[in-house]
């Protein structure tokens, strides 16, 4: 069970930091102060009478109520002050005899909402329980359905009602009066009416069965009821139980409601009048096998009823032996604290002494409860776990303490290996039960510790994962209950193993919720005990949200503990012991950077014990143990050569001889095994790969060794499999290898200071140029990126050449088209290589980026924007439009850092329009990437970048000031600063581009927002003949240059379609024959001619009617293309054209004459058009000529007719 699971554990956590608030639910618990809503609610309430007999009215209503109510869920009590009123003007419908029982239904549907929230208990006394009241409520029931589902809340809360008018303190033989109302009849008696209702509520199969149990519980344990109907109602619900299955539906109710029942009796009952049968239920119970049930409800109430007759067996008495660090009375307290140690128990004693009798009968019956709540304890079921736990801590604070100690060691056997986690997690709840009651004595500490400490590391793996977060939550729970229960004294001598063993738990816990239960465990030893070293300090780092982030604790929070000696090394040897070798491998790597990080404060331990020890490690047949024992190497020597380098010495003052033998060889005794193979293999090249980083970067003497033609194998052969390994750890594995590479090649490749040993370069180069040309994309991607990490020594005389491979990587080819990501990273490595090698304006092009070369890259780069390549997995060319963007931004800015002059006023201009265009698409991340480059060259100053394109304009639209706070991924943002754009001509073109695709995708949100902020701006020029011009010659130039390419022309469609809509041209439309018009119109049919895309015809024929508008003879020519388009091969095509053909001519209704209008329509309207194509021709045809265009003809085809508008 989780520790924020348990009633005891409340106060360990607020909020859940998972959960997300509710829509109208405060975000926290105490964001409320008091009821806010009480007017509302009576004029609600008020309205009830209203719309109860309309069932909008009335649905609208119950959800404001249930909104408003479940804001108090966390603060229930704020309800307090006006349940009173709310019962009253509920109860008074309720009452009214004139109320429908629509109404009825509905007010006693209100006051289950109400009882949901605040809690059946405390609403229980609210309800009006006069003698009067008895018969009109029982009268009510008779008018109830138990079959009907929808009014349930109904018999819900009259069952609650009768329950509380059950307390009345008279007889209820004196209210049955004269029974013979009529000869010969006889009237049931009350009690017996009582009896039969609860009996018969008690088996339906929805909630009402709860409150049924309820008015059991309160009726039955009456004196006068008792004496009656006991014997009978007991004899009937275990008949009733013996009858049951539960392996039927109908057994499984039955059996439910008749167990809350019994439990309910046995909880409320007096125990001497519960005593006589409690033998007898419980043989009952046994009989029923319910621990066999998969149903886990009877479990629990199997459990719940089990420890409520073992409580019957024994006395109410508190133990007089039981541990009590203080007392409940205030007084007594404060008395205690006022003495001295010498008289505290005496006090104690006096304080809670009872009979102290310890020699009386023990019944039998006692033994069987006590091993079946142990057995509950194992139970598969958290909440079957946790109610035999409760029930323990109930039965051993009865006990003698003989007994009582033989149940604590019978609870501790719960802990061996043999158990399962729900044994654990089942003990560690009944330990935690004890020791809050006093009933685990000091004398037992050592031992219950112990096995805490095991609970608290509890980790066992099933197959790919691991079970036992429950255990150790569970343990924190432990631990929480012991900083009550006990005095700093008793705890005392575990202080040190307890605290690191919480603060381990709290830091390198998998799981959030174990991390904030170690840490709310942790704090209330702090506050309670008093003596966990430097307690204050650590919470200070390690509170509840601080632990939330596992990134955080390991590598953060755990450096700072550390600094403390008292954690230090048990920190360390936690992560050596039972974090590198976790089943989970994000774990094992947070915990090699751990060790990372804590070397430093232990340097001469991890150096001597912790490396020595990891060695033999390397080697185990146990993969994940190989893997987090290799990267554990590579990060504790790299952190010791850092200390090293502080003091100017090398990494081998800290390791000896025999250590750095082993590092050496690891890659090689690896390889020797195969271990490189396979899906393990994966893991073992990523490894190795961080362990040849981190030796390099800890300059190991190993230069011109044979091993460093083994970690170069390993290296190659890594980057020329990539296609071989598993998509999900590829690009962890790539970067792992040119990592790996780069370190290398710098600490051991470098024969003078600058130069390269000429073999390496005569070999090294050439070979990963080679494997460009690669038929696998990932091979291309691998040797890419590793010509990308090459120190400039290795470059240096042959620039010229890799930039030539690079940029042949970076074209599409219809071979390799599919290729993105091999060209994205081409972009990356020649960004990359451009900033190593640096920038010498007249330096040669293999040694430097030059003149010569610039324009060469430059070229590539922006040839990378053009890439909208996609396949099954949609836009990948948006990875290579990303990687392009970023890199001519780096370029961009190096080039004006050192060498402005190479920045042509050219690629300045088409580098700020392409980057402007990518601004305004519809990909988030892509629009946000591009506007920010976009700013970054703008605003760059150091010094400016020269030849921007309109550089004051686009300083003043976009301030720098103000740019910060721009979300560029939300559309609503972007799209009214992009518009922007429009205005300045250098811009025009690419931003219509980008904007055509945006209005013209599929995302809602993009469209809306991009079509306003279009129309916003073509609103706003419609008074400027010229700019309006502008902007329409530059969309045709646009549709023109984009004809038949179909990402853009059907999106632009759409937008052509959407401007035409709403008037954006309507100063054309006065002028007959207008350019635009027959511009536009030659372009849509040369876009559409012999198409068989649905979609572009479909936008086409919007465009074309909403181009009727325009006067003139361009009219006719438009509308013989829509006829052409009701002639079309697809039905659809026809149906679609006929339809908005229809549309248009009463849109535009001077276009036909008056005395053909009537025709026209009925035409349109009336003709099937997915009819064959002979019939529809017909009816074509004598649109024609009612319209006044000519015929289309029909033009004989050797072939079946084209799916195209030429019929």
């Amino acid at each position: 069970m989780s520790l924020t699971d348990s009633p005891a554990a409340m106060a360990l956590s607020d909020v859940s930091a998972n959960e997300e608030p509710e829509e109208d639910a405060p975000a926290c618990g105490a964001a409320l102060e008091a009821f806010g809503e009480g007017a509302e609610i009576r004029e609600l309430l008020g309205r009830l009478r209203a719309v109860h007999g309309e069932l909008v009215a009335r649905e609208v209503a119950e959800q404001r109520f249930r909104v408003i109510m479940n804001k108090y869920q966390e603060q229930p009590h704020l309800l307090d002050p006006h349940l009173e009123w709310m019962m009253t003007l509920l109860l008074d419908m309720v009452q009214d005899k004139t109320s429908p029982t629509t109404l009825i239904h509905l007010a006693f549907k209100f006051l289950y909402i109400i009882t949901k929230v605040r809690g059946y208990k405390i609403f229980l006394r609210l309800f009006p329980h006069e003698v009067a009241d008895v018969q009109p409520v029982l009268d009510m029931f008779t008018y109830q359905n138990p079959k009907d589902h929808e009014t349930w809340e109904t018999r819900y809360m009259l069952l609650l009602w009768l329950s509380v008018i059950c307390l009345i303190p008279f007889d209820f033989s004196r209210l049955d009066g004269n029974l013979l109302s009529q000869p010969g009849e006889t009237r049931m008696p009350i009690m017996d009416r009582i009896l039969q209702i609860a009996e018969s509520y008690l088996v339906v199969g929805d909630k009402v069965r709860d409150a049924a149990a309820v008015l059991v519980s309160k009726f039955i344990t009456r004196p006068d009821v008792k004496q009656r109907k006991m014997d009978d109602f007991l004899d009937w619900s275990l008949c009733t139980l013996a009858r049951s299955s539960f392996e039927t539906i109908d057994g499984i109710i039955t059996m439910d409601g008749t167990l809350q029942a019994l439990a309910q009796i046995f909880k409320h009952g007096k125990r001497e009048d519960c005593l006589p049968y409690a033998d007898t239920v419980l043989q009952c119970l046994d009989r029923c096998r319910l621990p066999e049930s998969n149903q886990t409800l009877l479990r629990k109430l199997g459990v719940k009823l089990v420890q409520r007759l073992g409580l019957t067996f024994l006395k109410p008495k508190v133990a007089s032996w039981r541990y009590q660090r203080g007392c409940r009375s205030l007084a007594a307290n404060l008395k205690l604290s006022a003495q001295g140690q010498s008289e505290q128990k005496l006090l104690l004693d006096s304080v809670t002494a009872v009979d102290g009798d310890e020699d009386y009968d023990i019944p039998e019956g006692v033994e069987s409860v006590i091993e079946q709540l142990l057995v509950g304890l194992k139970d598969k079921d958290t909440v079957v776990r946790w109610s035999a736990a409760k029930g323990i801590g109930r039965m051993a604070g009865r006990l003698p303490k003989v007994l009582a100690d033989d149940v604590v060691g019978s609870v501790l056997d719960c802990f061996s290996f043999q158990e399962t986690d729900k044994a654990w997690h089942g003990g560690c709840l009944a330990l935690a039960e004890l020791g809050r009651r006093g009933l685990l004595l000091p004398l037992r500490l050592k031992e219950v510790v112990t096995v805490i400490l095991k609970a608290l590391i509890y980790d066992e793996k099933r197959g790919a994962c691991s079970v036992g977060a429950n255990v150790r939550d569970a343990a924190c729970y432990v631990c929480w209950a012991f900083a009550r229960a006990y005095e700093p004294q008793e705890l005392k001598p575990f202080v040190t193993t307890i605290s690191s063993a919480l603060v381990i738990a709290a830091v390198f816990d998998r799981d959030v919720n174990c991390r904030r239960a170690a840490s709310a465990a942790f704090q209330e030893n702090v506050g309670r005990q008093g003596t966990f070293p430097h307690g204050i300090d650590i919470l200070t780092a390690a509170d509840y949200f601080a632990v939330g982030n596992i990134s955080n604790c390991f590598l953060v929070i755990s450096v700072f503990i550390a600094g403390f000696p008292e954690y230090t090394q048990s920190m360390i040897d936690h992560l050596l012991t039972m974090k590198i070798n976790h089943w989970d491998g994000t774990i094992r790597e947070l915990s090699a950077k751990a060790l990372h990080n804590l070397a430093p404060r232990a340097p001469e331990y991890s150096a001597t014990h912790v490396l020595p020890a990891l060695l033999p490690m390397t080697l185990s047949p146990d993969l994940h143990v190989r893997h987090g024992a290799i990267l554990s190497c590579a990060e504790i020597v790299h952190a010791l050569y850092k200390l090293a380098a502080q003091r100017d010495r090398p990494v081998t003052d800290y390791l000896d001889e025999k250590v750095v033998q082993s590092l050496k060889q690891i890659h090689q005794q690896l390889h020797d095994r195969h271990l490189y193979r396979g899906l393990g293999g994966e893991l073992m090249r990523q490894a190795v790969c961080v362990l040849i980083e981190n030796l390099s970067l800890s300059r190991m003497p190993f230069k011109g060794d044979a091993v460093i033609d083994g970690w170069q194998w390993l290296i190659n052969d890594t980057l020329r499999s990539l296609h071989l390994i598993s998509s999900h750890s590829r690009q962890q594995i790539k970067d792992a290898a040119v990592s790996a590479l780069s370190a290398l090649c710098k600490e051991y490749y470098r024969k003078l200071p600058g130069e390269a040993g000429p073999a390496i370069e005569e070999e090294l180069i050439p070979r990963y140029l080679a494997e460009l040309q690669s038929p696998e994309a990932m091979t291309r991607c691998g040797f890419s990126s590793a010509l990308g990490t090459l120190p400039d020594f290795l470059l240096r005389g042959r620039l010229q050449q890799v930039l030539t491979g690079l940029i042949a990587v970076t074209r599409i080819s219809p071979k390799d088209v599919s290729f993105a990501e091999a060209r994205r990273d081409g972009m990356r490595a020649i960004s990359r290589i451009c900033q190593t090698v640096g920038v010498k304006e007249d330096g040669t092009p293999d040694e430097a980026m030059c003149r010569e070369n610039i324009s060469e890259v430059y070229a590539a780069l922006l040839d990378g924007m053009d890439d909208y390549t996609t396949d099954s997995r949609g836009d990948v060319g948006s990875c290579v439009r990303e990687a392009a963007m970023t890199s001519l931004m780096d370029l961009t800015l190096l080039l004006a850092q050192t060498q402005p002059t190479l920045i042509a006023a050219p690629v300045c201009e088409r580098i700020m329009c392409c980057v402007a265009q990518q601004a305004s698409e519809k990909i988030d991340r892509i629009r946000a990437h591009a506007a920010h480059v976009f700013l970054t060259l703008l605003h760059f100053d150091s010094p400016p970048i020269p030849h921007v394109p309109h550089r004051g304009e686009l300083e003043k639209l976009f301030p720098r000031s103000d740019m910060a706070s721009v979300d560029w991924k939300a559309a609503s943002q972007a799209f009214p600063l992009i518009t922007q754009l429009l205005g300045l001509p250098t811009y025009r073109y690419y931003v219509l581009l980008g904007l055509a695709v945006s209005v013209g995708g599929l995302t809602a949100s993009t469209i809306r927002h991009s079509t306003q902020s279009l129309f916003e701006y073509v609103k706003g020029i419609q008074s400027d003949p010229q700019a309006l011009g502008n902007f329409s010659e530059t969309l045709l130039q646009v549709f023109e240059d984009n004809l038949l390419n179909d990402r853009v022309s059907v999106s632009l469609l759409k937008m052509l379609n959407q401007l035409l809509a709403n008037g954006c041209f309507d100063i054309f439309t006065t002028e007959e024959n207008h350019h635009f018009c027959v511009k536009l119109l030659e372009l849509c049919k040369e876009e559409i001619k012999k198409s068989k895309d649905i979609q572009k015809l479909l936008s086409s024929i919007s465009v074309l009617c909403g181009m009727v508008q325009f006067c003139g003879d361009v009219r006719k020519k438009v509308l013989l293309q829509l006829f052409l388009l009701l002639c079309h091969s697809f039905p659809v095509i026809r149906k679609a054209a006929a339809s908005q053909v229809y549309e248009m001519v009463l849109t535009y209704s001077d276009m036909v004459d008056a005395d053909v209008l009537e025709e026209v329509m009925a035409v349109l309207s009336d003709t099937a058009w997915d009819e064959k194509l002979p019939v529809v021709r017909e009816r074509r045809n004598r649109l024609c000529d009612l319209l006044g265009v000519p015929r289309p003809q029909l033009v004989p085809k050797p072939t079946v007719t084209e799916a195209s508008p030429g019929s």
